[in-house]
């Protein structure tokens, strides 16, 4: 790219994010835009919590919830469109045309844009590590720093989800809040380790029942937030401690108990950043921006934050990307075969060293922390194509495209018991490999196919494969992670009463499991695998008949080739 383009690049980034959400231009990264422009996203559902005994009910109310919260922001999206359509009517049409061709028809490659780590820390300073030293409950922090709507955002123990409730905030059980007390000023004395422990002790009070000053009339709801503003004190101590590890699981039961909560997100992308896990990361933080909008966030430099720390994981991922190297192409228009063919051409010149395998995702549009905006209709979106040095590296993504439920490790006896050997081999192929790449396709995409869950239903999978090698540490961070997954899928996007149900399955046997419990039934997403290994039998089935039958036939070609041949020399 030339220095006028350069710098034409820097004027419009400044202009679109004064505030430096993206301080710095760097030429020499993997990845690479090409600019166009637009579409919409959706969400919906509850999650019931007893903090005790640790069950998880998905119930209706909460799916009845989340809809009422996806109406109300559709309504006002609504009439956004319905005043912007009105404003585009009183233009001349000619004008509307020429922007939608200019649009296909441009093909400028963005360089990736270089994000100090000053400026996450200072993301991380405001929104992770929160003015701790000012307040004792976090909840009331929310609300009075910050100036949030309350309906939403006025606390991890305020209803985050009931308008009506906004107006107080529950009780806290007296010997609670002198847990809390005395774990918050050791906090703030930087007396970490004690203040863990004293979180923890306030934790084990508030699974005996002693959360609310009202237990029998408090909401599941309200105490579900209570243990959810626990865990994340309990995180973070252990990130001020500089032992993400032990945060990491924390993070996600915080997510579990109160998945509408966008802090809640934001800090499991912090204990990410430290575990240099950037892809999940970069996903946590999406999500979190998402969910600030939703619940009625409007301070605008909050989302710029957010977005400036989800655009950072996503620079920090691609650059640390060995095996593959990315391009996002933004589209205005209905995506044709002529045009995916023109994206690879494309990639193909741009990335020479990464053509081996080359895969667009067709399967969710995508969404770039410099251009996004939830409120607008539609938001800018994106198709992502991958391209790896190495085929096999990409090769299983295939699947993701014709199959309805893939599995990607390959089994030599479908139908039989895994020996150790193949369970170590799977274990490795799916953790090095193919949840890494998932991952990375997941964060910029919000809301793809529920009914695959992709990168969901992968992961506990892989903790069924370190059950079995009993690495049972591993796997409780794993399914910790998944289950938080699940919890924040209603909000994402619409799902079916069918869909529901297998949610409800999915966190029910992640939580016998976690619990150790054992039935005479077989865990949902190892039904599923063996429902997908089926799904590739018929399919490699199918495969070896057509070739075959393909040989059959040149080999009938050939024999009538050489009888003619016989009877013309006689």
């Amino acid at each position: 790219m030339d220095s006028g383009s350069s710098r034409n690049l820097e004027n419009m980034v400044n202009r679109d994010y004064p505030d430096q959400l993206v301080p710095k231009i760097n030429t020499n990264k993997k990845m690479s835009t090409l600019a166009n422009q637009p579409h919409i996203l959706e969400m919906s559902q509850e999650v019931k919590k007893s903090c005790g005994d640790k069950q998880v009910e998905i119930t209706v109310e909460r799916i009845k919830i989340a809809k009422s919260i996806k109406e109300k922001q559709s309504n006002d999206l609504e009439k956004v469109a319905f005043k912007r359509k009105a404003e585009n009517e009183e233009k001349p049409a000619g004008k509307k045309e020429a922007k939608i061709m200019e649009l296909d028809s441009m093909l400028i490659t963005l360089p990736l844009p270089h994000i100090p780590l000053k400026n996450i820390m200072d993301v991380e300073a405001k929104l992770v590590y929160v003015d701790e030293e000012g307040v004792n409950y976090e909840f009331v922090e929310s609300f009075m720093s910050t100036g949030i709507r309350p309906s939403c955002q006025a606390a991890e123990i305020a209803d985050p989800l009931h308008v009506a409730n906004c107006n107080f905030l529950p009780q806290i059980d007296k010997w609670l809040q002198v847990a809390l007390k005395d774990a918050s000023s050791c906090y703030r004395q930087k007396k970490y380790a004690v203040a863990a422990g004293q979180f923890r002790t306030a934790l084990e009070l508030c699974s005996k029942g002693a959360a609310l000053g009202k237990p029998f009339e408090a909401s599941a709801e309200n105490i579900a937030s209570v243990a959810s503003f626990i865990e994340t004190k309990l995180v973070t101590c252990y990130l001020r401690m500089r032992k993400p590890d032990l945060a990491l699981n924390h993070a996600h039961r915080s997510i579990v108990l109160n998945p509408a909560y966008f802090r809640n997100h934001l800090r499991q992308a912090t204990v990410f950043r430290c575990l240099e896990r950037y892809s999940e990361a970069a996903r946590s933080a999406m999500i979190a921006d998402y969910m600030f909008w939703l619940c009625g966030g409007s301070e605008q430099h909050i989302s710029k934050l957010i977005k400036l720390y989800w655009q950072a994981m996503i620079e920090e991922a691609i650059t640390r990307a060995e095996s593959f190297s990315v391009m996002y192409t933004p589209f205005a228009t209905k995506i044709r075969a002529d045009k995916i063919e023109k994206v690879r051409e494309v990639f193909t010149k741009t990335h020479p060293a990464y053509v081996e395998y080359i895969y667009t995702d067709l399967q969710g549009l995508h969404m770039l922390p410099q251009t996004v905006d939830w409120s607008s209709f539609p938001p800018q979106q994106y198709l992502l194509t991958l391209g790896f040095k190495n085929k096999e590296d990409g090769k299983f993504l295939e699947k993701l495209s014709s199959r309805k439920l893939p599995t990607f490790t390959e089994n030599k006896m479908p139908f039989g018991l895994l020996t150790k050997e193949d369970t170590v081999r799977h274990m490795e192929t799916m953790g090095k490999w193919i949840l890494p790449i998932l991952d990375f396709i997941r964060s910029t995409q919000l809301n793809g196919s529920f009914h695959g869950c992709l990168g969901v239903m992968e992961k506990l999978q892989y903790a069924s494969l370190l059950s079995r090698l009993q690495r049972v540490k591993e796997q409780a961070q794993v399914i910790n992670q998944a289950m938080a997954e699940l919890a924040t899928i209603p909000y994402l996007q619409d799902i079916s009463q069918q869909e529901a149900e297998l949610l409800q399955s999915l966190m029910a046997d992640a939580m016998d499991t976690l619990e150790g419990r054992r039935n005479d039934k077989e865990r949902v997403w190892n039904t599923i695998q063996k429902v997908g290994r089926i799904e590739d039998f018929l399919y490699q089935l199918e495969d070896s008949f057509l070739k075959m039958k393909k040989l059959r036939t040149a080999r009938r070609q050939k024999t009538k080739l050489k009888r003619l041949q016989t009877v013309q020399q006689s």
